[in-house]
């Protein structure tokens, strides 16, 4: 590999890193080929700020009378665990950008919790690569909970809310 060919990769490779931190993306893959036997493959990944959060205590285990069914508080477990993508009403992000909940900042939001939305409508904006992308409701139904926060980034097949 001549000293050229390693400044262009490395001048590739800021550029990427450059467009990582542009555009609040979190990872970048490119592959290059140049030829049969050569190929430049890049994966470039921004490590999120870690936050260390102590640890809960032990939760206090109480034995039920043999009459009470102990599987009762399975239900409230699983709920606590659910996959907000996994949900049948779920609304996944189709790109990766900037999520906003209203047309302009103080302008009322598109949809809140409770509101009733039809398909096609639309549900909020994600910027793109200075675009502006309205989002449609896939189904007409009540909105029960919205996972993003306004001017948030969102990942591609993030889930956004929840229409029921």
């Amino acid at each position: 590999m001549s000293k050229q060919t390693t400044d262009t990769d490395v001048a590739f490779i800021s550029a990427l890193a450059e467009l990582l931190n542009k555009n609040d993306l979190t990872e970048l893959s490119v592959k290059r080929e140049f030829g049969e036997d050569d190929s430049l493959e890049v994966r470039v990944v921004k490590q999120a700020n870690v936050v260390t959060v102590a640890a809960a205590p032990a939760p206090v285990v109480h034995h039920a009378p043999a009459a009470a069914a102990p599987v009762a508080a399975a239900p409230a477990a699983a709920v606590a665990h659910e996959d907000p993508a996994q949900h049948p009403g779920a609304v996944t992000s189709p790109m990766v950008g900037t999520v906003y909940l209203a047309a302009e900042p103080g302008a009322t939001p598109f949809a809140t919790v409770g509101a009733q939305v039809t398909e096609g409508q639309t549900v909020l904006i994600i910027e793109a690569m200075k675009t502006m992308n309205h989002i449609p409701a896939p189904r007409a139904g009540t909105v029960k909970r919205i996972l993003v926060e306004d001017g948030h980034p969102v990942e591609y097949g993030a889930p956004l809310m929840i229409i029921e």
